[in-house]
């Protein structure tokens, strides 16, 4: 373990980050650049203490829970995240490990695409990371809840109503093709407890889940053609496109208007209308 270089590079993360970047009020004027020391220890859930001799190289050898906790406290990308773990002596983790917040490359791209293309980021087993406004009108909020609620998969499998947004039709071949890219992915983690937990969630909750689970089927999910009847706008016709980014093997989400259906219109008074309700309730 190498104190010293882990403590110089936790700080020099820290200090680059602002309050607003992590969800916080950035409030009076501050002293020094960056998050403070207890407002990392904050957010990684330990003392203050504890991580100011971490970073100040006279703490343990932290935990790999404990570097995993520092990592999405920080925002860290992958290549971060296992740099943080080889200074500290600890294995990095598997690939297909998720980082637990959304990848700022790809939030980038959401918030460019948030006045016209609803979208969403999902980390490889469906869990929904983030979404902008307009997708929130779209499918409902599905980030910042309990249990599996921010689980695609779960709401799929779980929740009639939010089912029923999508063509009847649809709806079978939707299914499958959710199951087999889910089963790839539990597959690419191996041994994983955050993928076991769900699988068997799915199990106990769903016995459609158990049937479509029984096949067997794998396939990555790719582009396809979605219809939902939207309660407010009505059917849209729309092209869903998944942009997988490399670093963190996240998804971001597309709800591209079918050119000659008048969608686009559609979707243009659900800015509207949509969040504006959505802006109301928060």
């Amino acid at each position: 373990m190498d104190r010293h270089a882990l403590g110089d590079f936790l700080r020099s993360r820290r200090e680059r980050l602002r309050p607003e970047d992590v969800g916080m009020v950035p409030g009076p004027r501050r002293r020094t650049p960056g998050l403070r020391r207890d407002e990392v220890a904050l957010l990684a859930a330990m003392s203050t203490d504890y991580y100011e001799r971490i970073e100040q190289a006279r703490g343990p050898q932290p935990s790999p829970a404990m570097l995993g906790a520092i990592a999405r406290a920080l925002r860290l990308t992958r290549d971060e995240r296992d740099h943080v773990y080889v200074l500290a002596g600890q294995l990095p983790p598997a690939a297909y490990v998720s980082l637990g917040y959304a990848d700022p490359g790809l939030m980038t791209i959401l918030d460019a695409l948030a006045p016209t293309v609803p979208a969403m980021i999902t980390d490889d087993l469906e869990g929904v990371l983030a979404q902008n406004p307009l997708n929130v009108a779209l499918l409902g909020r599905l980030t910042d809840l309990g249990g599996f609620e921010p689980s695609f998969l779960w709401r799929w499998f779980t929740d009639d109503r939010f089912r029923r947004l999508y063509a009847e039709n649809d709806r079978e071949q939707l299914t499958r093709g959710y199951v087999a890219d889910f089963r790839a992915a539990v597959a690419r983690r191996g041994p994983d407890a955050e993928a076991t937990a769900l699988v068997d969630a799915l199990l106990a909750a769903s016995e459609e889940f158990r049937a479509v689970w029984a096949l067997q089927e794998v396939a990555t999910k790719r582009a396809t053609r979605k219809v939902l009847q939207h309660e407010q706008v009505g059917r849209l016709d729309l092209e869903c496109d998944v942009v997988v980014s490399p670093p963190s093997g996240q998804h971001l989400v597309l709800f591209r208007a079918r050119p000659g259906t008048g969608t686009a219109e559609r979707l243009a008074m659900l800015a509207v209308v949509g969040t504006e309700e959505f802006a109301a309730s928060d």
